[in-house]
């Protein structure tokens, strides 16, 4: 077995893990990123489209690109790294965590670390979360895999399709199939609004004249060996309208269905998660119920835009150097999700420093206001143009917001959306 010793173990090497990392090395402590795929950049790798880095690097990238940015600066800032390397244990040792690790190359690695950061991303929802019925052919495939397919393995998966879910990935790959020669018949989203940014909608189905059918289902999936068609029925105040129900023909089925945080070591660990969003609960500092572990990035919550991802795992970084120092902040007051607010992250604030807040809203929304209060005071509120489920909405919080000095030990700041 091998043994390393580092100051900060950081477990994935996508964008998370990369700007964490980056960020302790700037902070002088030792640093490993532990990555079980044969290259850093995660996902980003097979997202060949452009829109990324407008705010982490102020132009516009495709992912591979935003990628490399971030593979050049873990290089230049010494921070180690495992590739081909799954973490399968995280334990309690008398220096602080132990990793028991399975690298290609090394075999059993253990490394003894004082902190860990989780960045370990997000995995996609399958057919058997949606509970699609009819038989099991060929040709089902979930949109990452189809993206992965056409852009990394040069093979395309179907040339008939239909996508269920209008998630962003869904939306990119309608497009892409586009692109390569297949006919995409239908998006099929069973919300009554999209689950992807406005800018996807209208990039990858408006301007290629793809169908979207909201409050729809495919309700059954037919083939033998091959997908042959699927039945979609439409959805009158929830309940399916069987007499409306219509049949495309198809070859492939791509499932957008969203996207679940990456757990099983979270809670290997012990470590408390999120009912709303199944990725671990934070505090102002990023860390996890489990002291010593921090987690940012989609293993967190479901980000929209990789340079959010990375706007908070430099913080998480940054605090990770600080806990490593005993100079984390230890006052903290607790955060509550208010009406048609589904969740906010991290769930505590720090009231004597600025603190950037994530969360998203239960309502489609134009001329919306969200609204802050601290024991049922109004302490700040900010005009939103518009709001939807499937967009982040991001708030600073300043020490000038709150009144430090009548904060009480069980004091709660309630954050809404009117």
């Amino acid at each position: 077995m091998h043994e390393r010793q580092y100051d900060v173990a950081v477990i994935g090497g996508g964008a998370a893990g990369m700007a964490a990392a980056v960020e302790v090395r700037r902070q002088g402590f030792s640093c490993a990123i532990l990555e079980r795929e044969n290259q850093l950049g995660g996902i980003l790798m097979q997202c060949i489209h452009n829109g990324f880095g407008l705010q982490e690097f102020k132009q516009e990238l495709t992912g591979p690109e935003f990628a490399e940015e971030f593979i050049n600066q873990v290089r230049e800032s010494g921070a180690d790294v495992f590739l081909d390397t799954t973490v399968a244990d995280i334990d309690e040792s008398e220096q602080g965590k132990e990793l028991y690790c399975y690298s290609l190359r090394d075999g059993i690695v253990r490394l003894n670390v004082r902190a860990v950061i989780l960045a370990m991303g997000s995995r996609e929802r399958n057919r058997g979360n949606i509970r699609t019925p009819g038989t099991r052919p060929a040709g089902v495939f979930t949109a990452g895999l189809a993206q992965r397919l056409v852009n990394v393995e040069g093979y395309i998966p179907g040339r008939e399709v239909v996508i269920v879910g209008s998630g962003d990935i869904g939306l990119i790959m309608a497009r892409r199939m586009t692109w390569v020669g297949a006919k995409v018949h239908a998006v099929v989203e069973i919300q009554p609004y999209p689950s992807g940014l406005t800018r996807n909608i209208v990039q990858c189905l408006n301007d290629f004249g793809i169908p979207l059918y909201l409050s729809h289902v495919v309700s059954r999936i037919e083939g033998r060996d091959r997908v042959e068609r699927v039945e979609i029925m439409p959805l009158e105040n929830g309940i399916p309208d069987h007499r409306k129900s219509f049949e495309v023909a198809c070859d492939t089925l791509l499932l957008s269905v969203g996207l679940v945080p990456e757990n099983e070591l979270s809670q290997d660990a012990g470590i408390e998660l999120s009912p709303q969003t199944n990725g671990a609960l934070v505090d102002s500092t990023m860390m996890t119920s489990v002291p010593g572990i921090f987690a940012c990035g989609n293993v967190l919550h479901i980000h929209d835009l990789a340079d959010y991802v990375a706007e908070e795992a430099r913080r998480t970084g940054a605090y990770a150097a600080a806990w490593l120092q005993s100079k984390l902040p230890r006052r903290q007051i607790a955060i509550r999700a208010g009406s048609n607010v589904r969740y906010v992250s991290p769930s505590r604030l720090n009231p004597d420093q600025p603190d950037k807040l994530y969360l998203r809203t239960l309502i489609v929304k134009n001329n919306a206001r969200l609204e802050m209060k601290l024991d049922n005071n109004i302490v700040k509120q900010k005009k939103l143009a518009h709001v939807q489920p499937s967009e982040m909405v991001s708030v600073t919080m300043t020490h000038r917001d709150v009144d430090t000095w009548q904060l009480a030990a069980d004091s709660v700041l309630e954050v809404s959306v009117q």
